[in-house]
This record gives structure tokens, sequence and C-alpha cells, in this order.
């Protein structure tokens, strides 16, 4: 149900206006009808409006699957209040479903008493049977327990657009926008950005753009003049949210991006992106593509593994080199990773991780790489890991792991996943003075004198704080050296077979990744809890929410979240220590569960879910409670 507040308020035109403090929006329908443009339209009206709003898109892996079949349907869900707000929402209040399919496939979701608009004119007898319904669900009572509008959307679109010119299949697909014209008047949405959006996306069809622009406003005055619709919403902006400055929305995604353009210019070197596209990380490839002017280079290799050696090279050459993938693309890596722990050389490895294993879900999302980034190589190959919990913290993150990987000079795993790269939240656009330098000085001459006075230059002589090797770059006079994967000597870095230096270079980068400078854990304990809930990664909003739903009825329950998987906080196994039960939602089968177990002889309790979405907080929040009830 929509969450409303005491005041009502009558408007002249006799509509009735109802404030609310949150609201949960699902559009649905085929692949092919908008819903990702609309929900991303909606999404940025919202945040224009100064709401806190989270957003779960959700779409087939197929490029176009087929039209009218449960397989085939996207959606896009969004939550939007007037306060601080952790995940885009258990169930929706509102579903737009533009045809049977779409309906039959989110209905479930769907509580009662919630809103249910639908295209009535796609309610005929094939999609009704496509969709697997025997009789009409808006005639047989299926739909009795919720507030159903009948909206003809494609008629009323058709009729909207008749005087542009276009054929009905082409003024049909202006009926998305209808809709986003409906819903922007149910809930007070600014639709000028969206006319500006349109006006430029088909600036060479003005035709198209004018006609999409008709439809949002014939959608607009649908729901101002039609009796069905005889109450709209409105949600304050949530000033009480958010500390002073400018905001933007944006994803976890164009988050990194900027993040890895931000982290080349504090650091003072190129962006190199060698990368091949995989979903769900390709917007990296393509937002990165934009931006040469901010010394960005991206190279679109041929396969996976010719992505990360160009990175690796470029990294070799004295830019930060950078890689882009998923989990199937992370195994194809593997042995240039192996490579750059050996080189020593620092190199940015982003996994956004989906459904597994092999091609698994590709639009779908899931955590359960974290054991392949901390032993996916052969050998003894330590690498750090870093993994963001929203999307906006994307670009904290991606700065963290440049640090990391400049600082020590090795190769840094970013964990984000699907919900985040695909999720969007408000971000508040940092002050430049307060980002962090990451300027790392080159080698540029001998660096140790042998017992006879001569200098000369040693390549893994290790600078004796973070045990990280000079960074030469090729050409520079003086400071030849040998580079490749087999042992190096300590030192000198010429070929090495001897066992005792093997051991010695092992424990050595080993003790560089254990060495790593990390903030400690911090814990949210506010009333002295005996039990922790503690997470990574995307499970942030949730469990966060989950914690407020437990403490809101009277529960006593602390929560932590970790940022750095490995190394791990100095302090984590004195927190876990302090806690009689620990609580660790993952979207996997326990992974760091067994990190956990294993490292520090803790008493884990998994909560776990690889369905391909993320926890629902209700949800959480009862299992939450059943691991604190257990003995």
């Amino acid at each position: 149900m929509i969450h409303k507040e005491t005041s009502v308020v009558v408007d002249a035109s006799a509509k009735t206006v109802q404030r609310v403090d949150r609201v949960v929006i699902r559009f649905a329908g085929d692949s092919g009808d908008g819903m990702q443009l609309i929900g991303d339209r909606f999404t940025s009206a919202t945040a224009s409006f100064g709401n806190d709003l989270s957003t779960l898109p959700n779409f087939p892996a197929e490029i176009r699957a087929p039209a009218g079949t449960l397989p085939g349907v996207s959606s896009f869900q969004l939550q939007f209040a007037d306060h601080d707000i952790l995940t885009p929402g258990d169930a929706p209040d509102v579903l737009v479903a533009m045809n049977p399919a779409a309906l039959k496939a989110n209905i479930g979701d769907v509580p009662r008493g919630a809103e249910v608009i639908v295209d009535t004119d796609e309610f005929t007898k094939r999609p009704m049977v496509k969709a697997g319904y025997g009789t009409s669900p808006l005639e047989d009572g299926t739909l009795a327990a919720y507030r159903v509008h009948p909206v003809p959307l494609t008629t009323l679109t058709v009729g909207a657009l008749k005087d542009f010119g276009l054929s009905r299949r082409e003024a049909e697909r202006s009926r998305n926008m209808f809709a986003l014209g409906l819903l922007s008047w149910m809930y007070h949405r600014p639709t000028e950005g969206t006319e500006t959006f349109l006006r430029e996306k088909f600036a060479k069809k003005p035709a198209i753009a004018e006609a999409n622009v008709a439809a949002l406003r014939a959608g607009w005055n649908f729901g101002e003049t039609t009796e069905d619709f005889a109450v709209s919403y409105e949600v304050a902006p949530a000033t009480r949210a958010f500390p002073a400055g400018t905001y933007r929305n944006i994803s976890g995604n164009l988050a990194l991006s900027y993040g890895i353009i931000a982290a080349g210019h504090l650091a003072d070197l190129p962006v190199y992106l060698g990368s091949y596209p995989i979903t769900p990380a390709s917007d990296i490839l393509h937002e990165l593509s934009r931006h040469k002017n901010f010394g960005v280079r991206t190279f679109q290799a041929e396969d996976e593994i010719a992505g990360i050696g160009a990175a690796l090279g470029a990294a070799f050459g004295g830019a930060l080199g950078v890689t882009t993938t998923s989990g199937p693309g992370v195994a194809l890596k593997s042995e240039t990773i192996g490579l750059a722990v050996s080189l020593e050389l620092p190199l940015l490895i982003i996994d956004i991780q989906r459904g597994g294993p092999s091609t698994g879900l590709p639009t779908k999302t899931e955590q359960a790489d974290l054991l392949q980034a901390m032993y996916g190589r052969n050998g003894e190959a330590p690498v750090p890991v870093v993994a963001p919990r929203t999307p906006a913290d994307c670009f904290d993150a991606a700065l963290d792991a440049a640090r990391i990987a400049l600082t020590y000079r090795t190769p840094v795993f970013l964990l984000s996943d699907g919900y985040l790269a695909n999720g969007s939240e408000p971000w508040r656009i940092p002050d430049t003075d307060d980002l962090p330098d990451l300027r790392t000085p080159f080698a540029t001459g001998p660096n140790h004198t042998l017992a006879d006075g001569t200098e000369v230059f040693r390549p893994y002589k290790r600078d004796p704080g973070t045990l990280a090797r000079p960074w030469a770059v090729p050409g520079t006079p003086g400071l030849e050296h040998r580079i490749g994967g087999i042992e190096k000597q300590d030192g000198t870095g010429d070929i090495s077979y001897d066992p005792a230096n093997h051991e010695f270079m092992v424990r050595t980068r080993q003790a560089k990744t254990d060495g790593i400078q990390v903030p400690d854990l911090e814990v949210d304990d506010p009333d002295g809890a005996s039990t922790l809930v503690i997470g990574w990664g995307s499970t942030y909003g949730p469990i966060t929410a989950a914690v407020r739903r437990l403490r809101a009825d009277g529960h006593a329950v602390a929560q932590a979240h970790l940022r750095h998987l490995n190394p791990f906080p100095r302090n984590l196994g004195e927190v876990l220590g302090r806690y009689g039960k620990v609580v660790l939602p993952e979207m996997n089968l326990g992974q760091l569960a067994t990190l956990l177990r294993a490292r520090y002889l803790t008493n884990v309790h998994s909560v776990t879910q690889v369905n391909g979405m993320p926890f629902k907080a209700e949800q959480l929040a009862r299992s939450i409670q059943e691991a604190r009830r257990a003995q």
C-alpha cells in the first residue's frame, strides 16, 4: 500500500491530492516497449524534484525476447520518498502493465489494495493466450483485490497523434510516453526535462520527437481530465535527507566511469581501458570512450584476454591501466592477473558480477565472484579486493581501488554487481579539493649502490613502508630491466629458479597485500546489541533497511559493512568477537561467511539468496530475527 501521511488537499478542479511519504512504482511491458526508457525519464524527473530514490531495472538477456511472452517482460521499479531510503522497495504500490504478459509476470509482487494500470487494448485473445490466461483477468475477478485502472493506452495514443502523419505502428510506439505522462500527472513530476530529452534524442527526426512530446502531454491531460483518476499524489522533496551540495542522479556504472576518470586526473596519469563488451559491464566502456578530452583511451579488444593484456601493457608504459568485465571474463583474464601480480604493476580489474556459472543470468545480479577474485589464479597470487555498497559509492570505491593499485603496485579487484551497475540514486558531486592526491612518482634514476660504488637500478628494490617496487617507465635511460612471468630474483629482477628466493618473493608479495592500509571497520550499534549483521557490496541497502525495521520494532541489532575484503580491516576479528551472534546476508551460497569462519573461527550465520534479484528488506528482517532466536 502507499504510505500516506495525514493531510489531504483538494484543488480547485475537485481532484484530490494526497500527500504521501514514499511510493514504489513498477513499469512493465515487452522488452521493446521502452520500459527502461520511461523508467529512466521518471527517475530523472524525480531526482530533479529533490526526492531521494532508488531504482531496479530488470530486463531479459535476449536483445529482443519473444513479444507477448513472460520471458520477454521488461520492468523498471523505482522507489522515491521525502526521506532517506536505501532500496527500490519490496513491492510496488503502482503497477503499470502494458500487456497481459507484463501483468502475469508481475502481479504476484503487488500487494492487495495497490493500483494497477493496464492497457486494455492489449487484452485481446491472442496476447492473453500467449501469457497463459484462459479468460480475461480484467473480467474474471483475478484483479478484484486491486484498484484497477483500465486505460486504452494504444487507442488514446494513436488518437492523440492522428495529425502527425505517422503510420499506426509508428504512433503505437509512443504509448510508453503516454503512460509516462499519466504517471507524471499522478505524482506531480515535471515533464520539461523529458521534452528536452526527446527533442535531443530525435533531433534528426523532428516529427517523431514532436509526436512523442504530444503523447507525453496527452497522457498528462488524460490524468487531469478523466474521472477514473480522481486522486493524484504528492511526495515532497527529501530536504532533510541530503547534506547541502549539488546533486545529480547517477547509476553505478556511470559513477565508476567518473571515478576512473577522476583517478587518472588525481594521479596525473593517462587512463587506458582495455576491455571486451560483456553484460553488465559494457556501459563503462561506452562511457569512457566519450572522454578522450580527459586523457582517456579506450580499446575494444577482440576478446577478454587481449583486453587485459593491453591494459597491463599500458600500466607497464606508465598509464593507469583498467579492464572491465563480468564473471565469465574474469575466468579468461586470470592468467594475466597472475602476470600482473608477478610484475607488480598497478591495474584495476572491475568485475560487474552477474548470475552464473558460465553464461548464467547475464542481466541478473549476484555476488558469487568473491572467491574467484580471492583465489582464482594459479600459484600464490594475492590481489586486494574492494567492493562498493551503493551506486553512488562506486565513485569513491574507484578512487580507493586506484589508491591501492598505485601506492602498492598491484592489481586490484573492484567487485560491483548488476544491481549497483544499473540501479541509480542521488549523488552529491564532491568538491574537487576534497579528493585524494593519487600522484605516484616514477623511478627516474639509479636506486642502489653496489659494493664498488657503482650506482645501478634495481627493479625489485622495495619501499620499506609499502613493499612496492619502483615503477620504471620504458625508455627511461639507465632503467632497463627484465619483465615477464618467470620468477624474479629479489632486488635485481633477474630470472631466478632458486627455491629460497621463490619462497621469499611469494611471502613478500603476500606481506605487501596484508600490509595495505585500510580503515578500521565501523559498527553502527546504538543500543549495545548482542547480534551483529555484517555484509559487503550491494547488500548494504537491503540490510540497512531491514535493520531499521527491526530497531523500529524495539530490537537491538548492530550493523557493519565491509568495503575491503582483502585485506580485511585490522579490527575485524575484534569486532566479530564482541557479538554473540553474527548474521551475514549474501547473494551467493555463503562465500564471505566461509572466509570469516576460516580466518576468525567465528560461527557466522549465513542468509543466502541466488535468484538473480536483490534481497527484500522485509524478507531480510524476518531472516535476521530467525537467526537471533536460533540457538
